[in-house]
């Protein structure tokens, strides 16, 4: 059976996202990568090159037992902290990883440089991950996985980070649907609809619930509320919605 209680985050790292001089491609195609294998990803993190906020982040994160997918900084410029940030989150020292030592040497030959082997500088006993595009790799550990700001690079290295160590939890994509109704009236508030909210949520708790308010100018237009997963619980549970909000005097109609 799928385990759903898994979690899924991202770290975009970098300075230059949050200047807004580079704009950020990863969120959407890490989203887009887990939908795509039934998952979906629960959080994502902006943060700059900050060494001591990345320990403490990587920290926390790891301490949640969150899957976590980090882009960026591991490079070997002096702006690139996140190997250093990663091996005090882990409590350990940075060390020459020999099978990412091997991934150089297949790509440089003898040209091996002490500014290179930077490169493949690792918390002690990270594992690699293996970069299809030059095969300089990234590592993981606690569930971690740090790859390139790079997307050419990262978005294949997530793929595989996927499909070789949580294929157990995939699902087919048609397997989930989500419906939803645009409510509308007095009292199409989510406030006044928390106590519906919250009893669809603790009686299906496989269930996704969402509501997103619609306004245009100073006027509220509709409310849309709705739920996803499994097909027939969807079907149970948006029966229960709209036979409250019925109940309430509540006008509604299928989202298309």
């Amino acid at each position: 059976m799928r385990d759903s209680s898994r979690v899924f985050g991202a770290v975009i790292i970098g300075d230059e996202i949050l200047s807004g001089k580079r704009q950020d491609k990863h969120f959407a195609k890490v989203a887009e990568l887990l939908a795509a294998r039934g998952l979906r990803l629960s959080w994502v993190e902006y943060l700059g090159d900050d060494r001591r906020r990345l320990a403490e982040t990587f920290r926390r994160t790891m301490a949640a037992g969150d899957v976590v997918f980090s882009f960026g900084g591991i490079g070997n410029t002096p702006d690139d902290h996140t190997r250093q940030a990663a091996a005090a989150a882990l409590g350990v020292d940075l060390e020459i990883h020999l099978e990412g030592r091997k991934e150089l040497e297949a790509r440089f030959g003898d040209e091996i440089t002490d500014r290179r082997l930077q490169l493949v500088t690792f918390p002690a006993g990270a594992r690699i991950i293996p970069n299809p595009f030059n095969r300089i790799p990234g590592f993981m550990a606690r569930e971690h996985y740090f790859v390139p700001g790079f997307p050419q690079m990262a978005h294949p290295m997530i793929e595989w980070v996927l499909d070789t160590f949580y294929r157990n939890l995939f699902s087919p994509v048609d397997a989930r649907v989500e419906k939803a109704f645009l409510l509308t009236g007095p009292t199409a508030y989510e406030s006044a609809l928390l106590d519906l909210m919250e009893r669809i949520v603790a009686d299906y708790p496989t269930l996704r619930l969402f509501s997103l308010p619609s306004i245009a100018g100073q006027e509220r237009r509709h409310l849309e509320l709705g739920v996803e997963g499994e097909p027939t619980l969807v079907d149970q549970a948006m029966e229960e919605i709209r036979v409250e909000v019925e109940k309430r005097g509540i006008d509604w109609r299928w989202r298309e």
